[in-house]
């Protein structure tokens, strides 16, 4: 099994609302992730990896497809995929390899949105339980004894053991963990005791943010109730120590649920070293988005903000890529598809958008990165009430659009905020707590952001919402 022409085995090992913040190779300060690290001591770290649309099912969609929300259908939680159109997936299986999907799928279930394109599929029903969860695969509905995240793992390896023959397969392992409601099992839990540090943004006032951010309700001492908490809180708590309270008892348990991953992750490893398959694979980690810890006072994700934003990503295929790499350009989990795919020496399907980053890793000159647009298509969300909008990133500086319409107040009847701009400069306020929109210092960086937006928006064959006024020189 070394040999260097073998095309390689196919191994990514999904999580939702894993942050990058909580994997000590981005240098967290919160938790330990030894297994998750080792992914990236043996390959590369992607330091600028970014959801174009932070929300499960529609970053699922982006990663399989390779298309933005617009283009694979999948805008909301609510809006299921068409599984029949083309994915790596299904190139990777026209091409030889053996494909499976196990885990969660939150693309929708039965009436022709289960997986399609894998020789084999095991998932969970929507977003699943942390114990004895159901599976649902093309024998039907069964329920498994256990503890999820170990589930998953023992599934996907059982079924790359049952291949015969010496043909390349691809794995899809795609985890619950560590999604609310942040179960986590008997080994783990507990396993966070002491005072967990504060975000530096933990007391964010909004002060220069939009209505639009302000009207969130995704913030700590507010929002999370007592299935998060699975306690009540101590009686007599002031507002800022009920916010503390709540943190540290979210914190404990999201913790622990990225533990029991982290030691998943390891099994992975350690099998496939047993193997004699560790560099004859490209094995990837990622979470399908980022996840606000306490960031700005808040928990969830949705926002383009970089917390939220922000995908982790690691990967190695020792046969190909050197070891202990940073890849600081610009990428997307549009672009994840096509990547994947020249790992395998597999064509792209012309449908896909993204742009493949795989030969810049080689030490081959890519594509030019300037920035990335992001489009978040849910309109006040009953539960957290994040307004839709959309935006473009630069290295150095972000533009975001709440265009706000089919917004509504409960018993006010029909009510449209007007649309809202923030500009953050990510040098200078890396932590974007300073809304420099209006400041005139920032003028002309805010006219040629518009400007990139609207190209950018244009290249991927999306459309500026009625009330943005086209910008001036496009």
């Amino acid at each position: 099994m070394t040999n260097h022409h073998r095309r390689p085995n196919i191994v990514m090992i999904l999580t939702d609302d894993h942050a990058s913040h909580a994997i000590s190779a981005y240098g967290s300060v919160v938790n330990r992730t030894p297994r998750i690290d080792e992914i990236a001591d043996e390959g590369w770290r992607l330091d600028n990896c970014f959801a174009t649309n932070s929300l499960c099912s529609p970053s699922r969609a982006s990663i399989l497809t390779g298309t933005y929300s617009h283009v694979n259908g999948v805008r909301t939680l609510v809006t299921p995929i068409d599984a029949s159109q083309p994915t790596f997936v299904t190139q990777l299986k026209a091409a030889g390899y053996r494909t499976a999907m196990i885990g969660k799928w939150h693309m929708g279930d039965g009436d022709g949105h289960d997986p399609q394109g894998f020789d084999y599929w095991d998932v969970l029903i929507e977003q699943g339980e942390y114990f004895n969860p159901q599976f649902l695969s093309a024998q039907g509905l069964r329920q498994v004894p256990g503890y999820t995240t170990d589930l998953i793992t023992d599934l996907a390896i059982e079924w790359v053991e049952s291949l015969p023959g010496d043909d390349p397969w691809c794995v899809l392992i795609y985890h619950k963990s560590p999604h609310r409601p942040w179960e986590p099992d008997e080994k783990h839990a507990g396993m966070y005791r002491d005072p967990i540090p504060l975000p530096r943004t933990f007391d964010d006032d909004y002060d220069s943010r939009s209505s639009s951010a302000r009207r969130a309700a995704m913030r700590i001492a507010e929002h999370l109730n007592a299935d998060d908490l699975k306690q009540t809180p101590p009686p007599g708590l002031s507002y800022e120590e009920l916010a503390l309270w709540k943190y540290q008892r979210f914190m404990e348990d999201y913790l622990a649920c990225v533990a029991s991953v982290d030691d998943n992750v390891g099994r992975v490893v350690d099998w496939l070293r047993e193997r004699g398959d560790f560099a004859d694979t490209l094995l990837m980690y990622a979470s399908d988005q980022g996840f606000f810890l306490g960031d700005h006072g808040w928990f969830d994700k949705r926002f383009m903000y970089e917390e939220s934003l922000r995908m982790p990503f690691v990967l190695a295929y020792p046969r190909r890529l050197a070891r202990g790499g940073s890849f600081g350009g610009i990428v997307t989990n549009v672009d994840l598809a096509q990547t994947i795919l020249d790992a395998a020496g597999v064509a792209h399907h012309p449908r896909m958008q993204g742009a493949s980053f795989f030969g810049e890793l080689l030490g081959e000159p890519g594509p030019d990165r300037p920035g990335m647009y992001y489009r978040y298509w849910e309109h006040d969300d009953v539960f957290h009430k994040a307004p839709a909008h959309y935006g473009y990133r630069t290295h150095t500086h972000k533009i975001i659009y709440f265009y706000n319409d089919g917004l509504g107040v409960p018993g006010c009847g029909p009510f449209t905020y007007p649309p809202e701009w923030e500009l953050y400069d990510l040098v200078a306020d890396p932590d974007e707590t300073r809304n420099v929109y209006d400041d005139p210092a920032y003028a002309g960086i805010r006219e040629d952001l518009k400007r990139q937006m609207w190209l950018a928006q244009a290249a991927v064959g999306d459309e500026p919402h009625p009330s943005q006024p086209r910008p001036a020189g496009v």
